[in-house]
C-alpha cells in the first residue's frame, strides 16, 4: 500500500492503456495465445519444461508463432501476456517471467514500417502516462521521455563502430547499449535509438535477411535510456524460406511442423516487435534493479 510502490503499478497500468488504445485505433485485434506449448520458440535450451500428462511441454517463451499465423487471419494483432525464459536472471535487467507486449502487422514493405508502428505505440504509452498517471509521475519525480517523430536509426555496423567494438561481434553488450544511449541523447536529444541490421546468423530463424546482403537481417532493437527495451523484425513469410532456414540452422522440422505448414496457405509479408513491460517501467522510474 505504500504510495511509491503503488505508483509503479499505476505507470504500468497507464502504459497498457496507451498501448491498447493506440493499436485499437490502428485496426489491430487483441488476441490470446497458449502458454503451454509443444516446442521452443527461440530454438534454444532456455525453456521451462513441464510434465503435460506424461508428455513434455514448455512454458511459452513468446507468442511469436501464434501471432505470425494470426496475421494471416486478422492482418494486425497484439497480445498482452506473460512469457517465460529459463535463462540466468540474477541480473538487474532480466526476469524469468515477465509481461510481454507483442505486436504483429501484415502487408509491410520492410522492417522500417514496423519501426514506425513501434514509434507510434511508444508515443501512445507516453501520452497515456501523462493523461492517466500524472500523480505517479509527480510522486516519483519521473522524467517522462519525449518520443521524436522519427526514432534515430543506426545500422548494426555503424553501432559497432560508434562503440569501438570488433566487426565480428555477434550482439551488443550492455556497455555498448549504454554508450549508444548516451550518443542518441547527445546527438539527437533522444532517449531512444533503434539499431537494425543485426547479423542474420545470430537472430531468430524466422528473421528476414536483407535481400541486398543476406549476412544482415531486417531485425532491430529499440534502446531506451541505454537499455534494450524492444526486439523486433520483419519475418520470413514463404514456406520454402522456412524449410531452408531450419535446414541451415540444423533444426529438426517436426517440432515446428504445425507452425511452418501455415505458411503453405499464404501469410502476407509481416513483422512485429515485443516490449517488456517491467523493463519499460524500471527505466521510467530509474530503478537500479528491475525487481
Amino acid at each position: 500500500r505504500h504510495p511509491r510502490q503503488r505508483a509503479a503499478w499505476e505507470l504500468a497500468a497507464a502504459s497498457l492503456q496507451g498501448f491498447r488504445a493506440t493499436l485499437d485505433a490502428a485496426g489491430f485485434t487483441e488476441v490470446h495465445s497458449p502458454k503451454l506449448v509443444e516446442s521452443a520458440t527461440e530454438s534454444g535450451a532456455n525453456v521451462f519444461e513441464v510434465d503435460y500428462f506424461g508428455r513434455p511441454a514448455y512454458l511459452a517463451q513468446s507468442p511469436q508463432f501464434y501471432k505470425q499465423v494470426l496475421v494471416g487471419i486478422f492482418e494486425r494483432v497484439y497480445e498482452v501476456g506473460p512469457v517465460f525464459r529459463a535463462e540466468p536472471h540474477d541480473t538487474v535487467r532480466h526476469l524469468a517471467e515477465y509481461v510481454s507486449l507483442d505486436v504483429e502487422l501484415g502487408f509491410v514493405e520492410d522492417h522500417v514500417e514496423v519501426i514506425r508502428c513501434l514509434r507510434d505505440v511508444v508515443a501512445g504509452m507516453v501520452a497515456a502516462i501523462h493523461e492517466c498517471a500524472s500523480s505517479a509521475v509527480e510522486l516519483l519525480g519521473i522524467d517522462v521521455p519525449s518520443v521524436p517523430e522519427e526514432l534515430p536509426l543506426l545500422h548494426y555496423r555503424e553501432a559497432l563502430e560508434l562503440v569501438g567494438a570488433p566487426e565480428e561481434e555477434p550482439d551488443l553488450a550492455p556497455a555498448h547499449e549504454r554508450a549508444l544511449g548516451e550518443w542518441a541523447k547527445a546527438e539527437h536529444g533522444s532517449d531512444f535509438v533503434v539499431v537494425h541490421g543485426y547479423p542474420t546468423a545470430h537472430r531468430a530463424f524466422y528473421s528476414h535477411p536483407d535481400p541486398d546482403d543476406p549476412r544482415w537481417s531486417r531485425a532491430f532493437d529499440l534502446i531506451f535510456r541505454g537499455v534494450e527495451l524492444v526486439s523486433g523484425a520483419q519475418r520470413l513469410h514463404r514456406y520454402d524460406d522456412y524449410v531452408q532456414a531450419l535446414e541451415q540452422r540444423g533444426y529438426p522440422y517436426a517440432p515446428y511442423a504445425s507452425y511452418v505448414e501455415a505458411f503453405r496457405r499464404g501469410i502476407p509479408p509481416h513483422g512485429g516487435f515485443a516490449i517488456g513491460l517491467e523493463r519499460w517501467v524500471s527505466r521510467l522510474t530509474g530503478a537500479a534493479n528491475i525487481r
